[in-house]
């Protein structure tokens, strides 16, 4: 994932990095608490690199809990000592916990410094992040196509990606976004939606249990529609608009995306931002209800009549026509004149 989260480094933490970046410490273990950077553990060395390894890296690794790891080596470069960066990612941690770690990756690297990192490896098992793992990984660097770490990282989410439909009991990730599982209340609405039995459906993700949920299907109007947004926090919502244009009588589709700027956290954000796209081609290419628009908006007061009109049936630019020179006087009389007289006047000339 390229997109960043907004998780920054307080501080208290860029005063550890400074130490650590000085050969004080030997290793780093750094997580993602109340949407901060904090640093959850810190060693110093007494041995060589290669006899503290394994002893200092494998008993941080969680089995349910991404992390980052900063491991020091002996050597030193033109930017000091180098590190090694593990980025810890287990099978069966949640996925919004996947997601939110390696959105923050590029930043932990930014924070520490970049030039002190002389290699990244990317972990889902503790074989993978083991000593015998990074050695195996320096190998794979002298082979003729070596794979960058975000590369190993998409190439892990592959092998690891169960291939399933979006439907009530499936959930899949992909380089795309994230595909919660929509909920059998929720997919039941979407139907009596698509069969013009509701006219207006709203979805919000249950971030516990990892899937979309029915929020409401109160009968909603144009004028209603503005009241329905959620002002603390973001919703998805079908709306079935009904409207007349150029004569004609049309009900459409209009799919709104509502997150209400900053006032939702930074995993709430990012996971309806992901999740909104797998949801919209499940609706689309597999219960067929075409989406005349979609619209993303932070403010339920946007949503007037003259708004959804013109997003609905946006303004065409009119072609800007050739002017058209008026065709002389008939018959085979010269080009007429006009000639300034004596007295100023104007005389025609023929």
């Amino acid at each position: 994932m390229s997109h960043q989260t907004g998780i920054q480094a307080d501080d208290g933490v860029l005063h550890i990095f400074s130490k650590a970046r000085s050969g004080k410490y030997r290793i780093l273990k750094i997580i993602i608490e109340n949407e901060k950077l904090t640093v959850g553990c810190c060693k110093e060395s007494t041995k060589s690199w290669e006899q503290e390894y394994d002893s200092f890296v494998l008993p941080l690794l969680e089995d349910s809990q991404p992390s980052y790891l900063l491991y020091r080596l002996d050597t030193q470069n033109a930017q000091g000592y180098e590190w090694i960066f593990i980025a810890w990612s287990p099978d069966n941690s949640p996925v919004r916990q996947k997601m939110l770690y390696a959105a923050t990756r590029a930043t932990v690297k930014k924070e520490f410094g970049g030039g002190h990192v002389k290699d990244e490896i990317f972990g889902t098992t503790k074989d993978d992040v083991s000593l015998h793992g990074y050695k195996k990984y320096l190998v794979s660097q002298s082979a003729p196509v070596p794979l960058t770490a975000a590369e190993e990282e998409l190439r892990q989410i592959k092998l690891n990606e169960v291939k399933t439909e979006v439907g009530v009991d499936s959930k899949h990730q992909t380089l795309q976004g994230v595909a919660f599982p929509v909920h059998k209340d929720a997919l039941e609405a979407l139907k009596q939606f698509r069969d013009k039995k509701l006219n207006y459906v709203q979805l919000e993700i249950d971030f516990q249990n990892e899937n979309i949920v029915l929020s409401s299907t109160s009968p909603t109007d144009i004028k209603d529609l503005p009241g329905r947004i959620p002002k603390e926090a973001a919703r998805y919502h079908f709306f079935l608009y009904k409207h007349s244009h150029e004569g004609d009588y049309l009900e459409s589709t209009v799919f709104i995306y509502s997150m209400p700027g900053y006032n939702c956290s930074i995993r709430e954000r990012m996971l309806y931002s992901s999740c909104k796209n797998p949801l919209i081609d499940m609706v689309e290419n597999k219960l067929k209800i075409e989406v005349a628009k979609k619209i993303e908006i932070d403010n339920g007061n946007e949503l007037t009549a003259e708004f959804l009109y013109e997003e609905v049936h946006p303004k065409q630019h009119a072609h800007k026509q050739t002017f058209a020179k008026p065709k002389g006087p008939a018959g085979k009389r010269g080009i007429k004149r006009l000639v300034k007289g004596p007295a100023g006047d104007d005389n025609e000339n023929d």
